[in-house]
Formats: C-alpha cells, structure tokens, sequence
C-alpha cells in the first residue's frame, strides 16, 4: 500500500493535499502532477512517496528545473511500481522494456562483459542498473530548506512528520493524514 502527499510552498507558507498516483507512469507525469499543483510557476513542490514503511521517495520541483529525486532504499523501492519510476531515473535505466537488450556490442566486449576490468564493484552495478541497499539519489534535496542529508538519510519512522518539522510544514500535515 502506498501512500503519497504533495507539498506546496507558497509565498504563505507550506500547503499539504494527498495526491492519487494512478495515472503516473514515468517521472515527468511526477514532475507534471507536482507543477500543476503549484499555484505560481516558480513554487517548489515536494513528492513525498512512501510504501508501508519499507522505503520513501521524494521528488522535488523547484518551477521548470529538472526533478530532483531521493530515495531511502533504492532496492526496497526498485521492486515496486512508483519506487522503479523514481529508481530507474537514478539509475539511468531508460530502457524498462529491454528493446536494446538485443544490440551487439559495439565495443568490442562480450555480453555482460565490463569494459574495464578495474571498476570498483559500485561503479558496475551501477551501470547495470541494479539498486542499491540504502539510499539513493541527491541527499541534499532538503538541506536548503532546513533537513541536512545526514538527518534524510537517518529516517525511519514517520518520515513525512520529520521532513515537516525540519522545512517548517509540521502544522500542515494534518490535512494530508
């Protein structure tokens, strides 16, 4: 079971709604979603994502600037529909249905083969797309907003309630529980 909220900032303050992610099937139907909720073009807005306390993800969009993602474990999420979206935008899988899988290399190396054999072994799982245990993505997401990376990355429980405290939406977020 998911459960997913939007926050808002405007030159009021913070505002909470729940949001359906039913018709979301890539990060920029996200990234939309998130932009149509902001009531001036160059509000930031936050994603807030969270399956029955296995993993969390945020996206923020600050006006038309690419979304920033963070996850807090990229493999918990990587096995669930909205955590692959956000996970495979990480990890730069652009190819989910494996049409390219069938290309020749054109480098000269076998299939599956590494084309330098010093890679350090996150290097290479990286490039192969695989997700790792813990978190994943840009850790200072929040840091200008009051939520250092460190105190991102030590959450647990109640992530939503201590994202709020930390960027000063705490007395919103009633609304969206």
């Amino acid at each position: 079971m998911y459960f997913a909220a939007l926050l808002a900032r405007t030159e009021d303050g913070w505002e909470a709604s729940d949001i359906e992610l039913d018709n979301v099937e890539t990060l920029a139907d996200l990234a939309d979603l998130a932009r149509e909720s902001a009531a001036d073009d160059g509000e930031t807005v936050i994603v807030f994502i969270e399956q029955e306390d296995a993993w969390f993800g945020l996206v923020r969009v600050d006006g038309e600037d690419d979304p920033r993602v963070f996850v807090s474990n990229a493999a918990a999420a990587a096995r669930s529909s909205y955590g692959e979206i956000l996970t495979s935008e990480l990890l730069g899988d652009d190819d989910r249905d494996g049409a390219l899988d069938e290309l020749t290399d054109l480098d000269g190396t076998e299939d599956g083969e590494p084309e330098h054999e010093d890679d350090e072994d996150d290097d290479v799982a990286a490039t192969a797309g695989i997700a790792p245990a813990g978190p994943l993505g840009e850790g200072r997401i929040l840091a200008d907003l009051g939520m250092t990376e460190r105190d991102l990355i030590d959450l647990t429980e109640d992530a939503l309630g201590e994202i709020a405290d930390a960027i000063g939406a705490s007395d919103i977020l009633e609304a969206v529980r």
